[in-house]
């Protein structure tokens, strides 16, 4: 037993040992177990780091061009900003009155160069709204009203960051509807200086911080705005005050002011123009037309207009979200703690701001030859907008002839509006763009003849005419200006004498001699002194201006075109001057646009609406109240037909019967509206509050007026004129 016990014992010995060491084994086992899997994690953590790290450097990379790129412009932008402030600053005070063309050569001809001689560092091709708008804001401005050009978007900028109110020159009035759309979510108040309550809405709208519109003000201020005009402010303690006539008004500094005029060349003193910010937003001829492209792209092809606005959308979203992602990345690197490679936010920021950037600078990239591809398709229509562009200032200039013939821009776009509606279709582009054109241009003839004198309907042709032709280069500039001219002879001593004073006039030879001067007309002093019998016999041929009847003397007839003729009969017919030009008209537009339409009250009638007044400008002799009243029996109002001629005493009457009208839809006419300028104002306060509320439909107000100046323009451009004059030859 004990040798079996001893046994035992050696043998559990022996498995001790065995155990020992198989545990020894085990240990080892697991320590290099931990050991191995503590440098596989190493590996894999290391591995991740050289992931991030390819990421971070390639990523970095990227910025880092972008980033250096950024600092190269910036340093060039800081370099340049003393200069750019002082053209910005030369700008605001100084550009607003001027035109577009002017501004641009103050700029690059003047301040410009002026900069550089001083030593002062600037940009070489300074942008004045690049450098004070904000893209967002400009965008909105657009939504706001405000046209898309650059000369309204530097318009914009000088009304908004100018330290003087401003007060726009506006004839066409899209400033008035920008400013009202712009600041109508903030309680714009709309008035005029000739309001009865004008002082106590001023003293309101300084008090409580609203914005007020002044529109239609004329060549003088009234002196009791003075003080808000040049900011005179009065400090009592910690109260801001201003002067409002006899009364001191606690001044918000949320208040602003603007002004607008329609006056289309105002002539403000240097007291005024000191005191606000004067901004020209006459529309010139150039931004109209890209207006009406616009316009006419919108109508013509929808498609174009939705996807340029959801590229604009899309470019304007890409670069924003482009300036989000690097911001962020620069905050996290800015703020980031510890090692860059164990910031996983960092690392999936920059990975997803890289892609992303990618991909928004590739639809950037496609969005731009997208853009081009819009502006082609776009520009096939710009002869429409080159036509109604032209037609439309053909209209404007009519106010120079007489001061009643004024046509507002909204008018003249609804008139565009109708022919793109009512013009003939085509599937060819070019038969279409003829075709709306040619209807176009008759509606613009009809629409303004009928508001006419008969003495002026020639020219409203002639005008039409010339200028469609010049903007094909049909017409010389230089032979025009002579024809409507002539020549100016200062010292008749240094001139060729007369050949044949029996029959040419002293002036007729001193327009012959200037015309010597014309390139086309060199030589024609010498073919008078050779060839006056021939000139004489054309001369006093009845018709001088028909090639068919009456031949230039040698070689004149086969050089001259019909404009040219008409200088020779300028020169020495006067009496044949209007035939002539009638021809030329005809000849080049079409016999109708020398045959007027015949005033048709009913046709005028038809398109006329109840919140526009149906003008009829009078001339000596004519009263159109019968025609009118015969018109509304013919309509079935005859019992709803109400008349007050203009006088003394009677603006009440004529309030209450247009209050009336508006519900009842009755007509009332307010005969001899001169004799009652006084009043007039009233009444365009009263027509514009159609625009808030709708008059009933068969409402019209029917106003007679003899020319005069002082009517008031809004009346004038919202309304629907007509001229009325005795039958010829009575």
């Amino acid at each position: 037993l004990e040798k079996k016990q001893a046994a035992l014992t050696e043998a559990r010995a022996q498995l001790k040992e065995v155990l020992d060491k198989v545990q020894a084994l085990k240990d080892t086992y697991e320590a290099s177990t931990a050991k191995k899997q503590a440098l596989e994690d190493e590996l894999a953590d290391l591995e991740q780091k050289l992931e991030r790290a390819e990421k971070l450097v390639s990523g970095l990379a990227g910025e880092k061009d972008r980033w250096e790129n950024s600092i190269v412009l910036y340093e060039e932008q800081i370099g340049c900003l003393p200069g750019d402030v002082v053209i910005a600053a030369a700008f605001m005070s100084y550009a607003g009155p001027f035109p577009s063309e002017y501004r641009d050569d103050l700029v690059a001809k003047t301040w410009l160069p002026q900069v550089k001689q001083l030593g002062i560092p600037s940009s070489a091709a300074f942008d004045f709204a690049l450098f004070l708008a904000d893209p967002s804001d400009v965008r909105d401005w657009n939504i706001q009203g405000l046209p898309a050009d650059s000369f309204s978007t530097e318009n914009g900028v000088v009304v908004t960051r100018g330290s003087r109110w401003p007060l726009l020159i506006d004839p066409q009035g899209q400033g008035n509807k920008w400013i009202k759309n712009m600041e109508k979510p903030h309680g714009l108040k709309v008035i005029t200086l000739n309001m009865s309550d004008m002082v106590r809405q001023m003293e309101n709208a300084i008090q409580f911080g609203d914005p007020v519109l002044i529109q239609d003000v004329g060549e003088e201020i009234d002196p009791i705005l003075e003080p808000v005009l040049s900011k005179s402010f009065i400090k009592k303690g910690n109260q801001v005050m201003i002067k409002l006539g006899d009364k001191e008004v606690d001044y918000s500094p949320d208040f602003r002011l603007y002004l607008t005029s329609k006056l289309f060349n105002p002539h403000y003193t240097p007291e005024v123009s000191t005191k606000v910010t004067i901004v020209n937003f006459a529309v010139k001829e150039q931004g109209l037309e890209a207006q009406l492209l616009n316009v006419v792209v919108q109508k013509e092809r929808p498609d174009l207009d939705k996807q340029k606005n959801e590229l604009v959308v899309k470019v304007a979203n890409g670069k924003r979200t482009i300036i989000e992602l690097e911001d962020t990345l620069l905050d996290l690197l800015s703020n980031a703690t510890g090692s860059l490679l164990d910031n996983i936010e960092l690392i999936n920021t920059l990975n997803a701001s890289k892609t992303t950037s990618d991909e928004v600078t590739e639809s950037l990239k496609i969005a731009e030859t997208t853009s081009v591809q819009i502006e082609e398709a776009s520009s096939l229509y710009r002869p429409c907008s080159v036509r109604a562009a032209i037609l439309y200032f053909v209209l404007y200039d009519l106010a120079n002839v007489d001061p009643m013939y004024q046509f507002s821009l909204d008018a003249y776009m609804d008139l565009f509006l109708l022919s793109i509606a009512k013009a003939p279709k085509s599937q060819e582009l070019e038969k279409r763009i003829e075709y709306l054109n040619d209807y176009h241009t008759y509606a613009v003839y009809k629409y303004t003849s009928r508001g006419l004198f008969e003495a002026h309907k020639l020219l409203l042709s002639l005008q039409m005419c010339v200028r469609i032709l010049q903007s094909s280069n049909q017409v010389n500039l230089e032979e025009w200006q002579f024809f409507l001219k002539g020549g100016m002879v200062l010292d008749r001593s240094l001139q060729s004498p007369n050949p044949a004073p029996d029959w040419i006039s002293e002036l007729a030879w001193d327009n012959i001699v200037e015309l010597d001067n014309v390139e086309h007309f060199r030589g024609i002093i010498t073919s008078f002194e050779k060839e006056f019998v021939e000139w004489e016999d054309w001369y006093r041929n009845a018709e001088p201006e028909s090639p068919q009847k009456s031949q230039l003397p040698g070689e004149w007839e086969q050089k001259c075109n019909e404009l040219q003729r008409m200088i020779f009969i300028r020169c020495l017919r006067m009496d044949r001057v209007e035939k002539a030009a009638t021809n030329y008209v005809a000849n080049s537009l079409g016999r109708k646009y020398v045959e007027p339409p015949v005033l048709d009250l009913n046709e005028t009638y038809g398109d006329s609406t109840p919140s526009a007044p149906l003008i009829f400008v009078l001339s000596p002799g004519v009263d159109p109240t019968a025609n009118l009243k015969q018109l509304a029996q013919a309509k079935g109002l005859g019992e709803k037909f109400f008349s007050v001629a203009l006088g003394q005493g009677q603006a009440p009457v004529a309030t209450k019967l247009i209050s009336t009208a508006t519900i009842e839809g009755n007509w009332v006419f307010l005969a001899n509206c001169h004799l009652m300028l006084s009043w007039l104002p009233d009444l365009q306060k009263i027509i514009e509050a159609f625009d808030e509320k709708q008059p009933h439909e068969n409402f019209r107000l029917w106003l007679s007026s003899n020319p005069t100046p002082h009517f008031p323009l809004a009346i004038l451009q919202r309304g629907l004129k007509m001229t009325t004059e005795p039958p010829k030859g009575l």
